[in-house]
């Protein structure tokens, strides 16, 4: 089992594989520029004393922009994923680790990390931009959740990089993993999520989105939130690894 576990060597290339791929670096850059600056720009069109401009919690308002830094963490999960599916990468990527499971893995924690990284410092700006424009009604840092959601932010957007990537390595096809995921996201869940109970609450975004919440959104609480999203992840990674491990290169 410890010959399958990811390697220095391994995730090194995999680094190399992200920096060098214009798509995949910039799609990591764009989930701060995104969130942050959108949080920003939406925060200053707003009045100080303006209640409710940017939802009903106060908190999850702080991070309004993660709506569309999400898409960016999802794009980020596609195509560091989809560029092995072209022109025999995958084949070329076995030769040199011919153990799939370890460059399966060693793909999937090099997102992961990367990800993880990127998505705490957008947490952290995204919530100090949005606060900086609120005045005397700003939030800060040692209110009761807003460190709980700073770092929720980056797991949420760290666990739907995962998402989207193991669904990568399921469908083989970065576009029709963006035609799937963003609509999912973006309208689907909006609709099907209005309502704070029923299917909607266990959406993955929706549900991950509760460790931004200063109020418990339906039956889930912040953590048990973030542990719906958890599996929704572990669930296309595996079925990721089990597709990569059994389908010819």
């Amino acid at each position: 089992m410890s010959a399958a576990l990811p390697a220095t060597p391994v995730l090194h290339s995999e680094w190399i594989k992200i920096r060098s791929l214009r798509g995949s670096f910039w799609s990591l850059i764009s989930v701060l520029v995104l969130t942050a600056g959108i949080q920003a720009l939406a925060a200053a069109a707003l009045e100080p004393a303006e209640e409710g401009g940017l939802g009903d919690d106060p908190l999850l308002g702080g991070f309004y922009g993660l709506n569309f830094g999400q898409i960016a963490a999802i794009a980020f999960g596609v195509t560091a994923f989809s560029t092995e599916f072209h022109n025999g990468a995958l084949r070329t990527s076995l030769t040199a680790v011919p153990d799939r499971t370890r460059f399966y893995f060693s793909k999937i924690a090099m997102l992961g990390v990367l990800m993880l990284a990127a998505g705490h410092l957008t947490g952290l700006l995204t919530f100090l931009a949005g606060q900086s424009f609120r005045g005397h009604d700003a939030l800060e840092l040692g209110d009761p959740g807003t460190v709980r959601a700073v770092v929720g932010c980056g797991l949420y957007l760290t666990l739907m990089t995962l998402f989207a990537a193991g669904l990568t390595a399921v469908l083989r096809s970065g576009v029709a993993v963006l035609s799937i995921l963003i609509p999912f996201v973006v309208m689907v869940s909006f609709v099907v999520g209005a309502a704070a109970t029923g299917v909607g609450q266990f959406m993955p975004d929706r549900a991950g989105q509760a460790m931004m919440r200063s109020q418990q959104y339906g039956d889930l609480g912040p953590w048990a939130g973030l542990g719906v999203l958890a599996l929704w992840a572990l669930a296309a990674v595996l079925a990721g690894w089990l597709a990569v491990r059994r389908r010819d290169a």
